[in-house]
């Protein structure tokens, strides 16, 4: 089966990159063999929609399963309707996710989660309550 690994460079001692859209490769593994072919995410500089590029990438490769740190809606979305599995919380280097993976210590999610996008005071005043004095 082949499993993408989000990482800082092009090899299987590379430490997993936590952010899935803007990576600078995506490490694609054939878990069987451990032969891997590191591809460069072009989309990692975008202005906008790094991940659904991305994910039309991973999906390009014919990948069934994705390890990452994090992964926003918009590219979890994708990745799910073309099949993929996505794991999300990973860390170390890429031979140790896959390892984890094969022996079923790293679980597959139901939903994307961003850290640092929302919630972080960028509200439009949405439950501010302005108090009356009751005389």
């Amino acid at each position: 089966m082949k499993i993408c690994v989000t990482a800082v460079s092009d090899s299987l001692e590379a430490q997993i990159d936590p952010r899935f859209g803007r990576c600078p490769y995506f490490v694609i593994v054939d878990s069987e063999t451990l032969e891997f072919e590191a591809v460069p995410n072009i989309a990692s500089g975008s202005m906008s929609g790094a991940g659904i590029q991305s994910a039309q990438t991973v999906a390009s490769k014919g990948v069934k399963a994705l390890i990452t740190g994090n992964v926003g809606p918009n590219a979890f979305q994708a990745l799910s309707a073309a099949g993929i599995r996505v794991v999300i919380g990973a860390l170390g280097n890429v031979r140790e996710a896959i390892e984890k993976y094969k022996r079923g210590e790293l679980k597959e999610t139901s939903s994307p989660t961003v850290r640092g996008h929302f919630g972080t005071g960028m509200g439009r005043g949405r439950g501010r309550r302005r108090w009356q004095s009751i005389t």
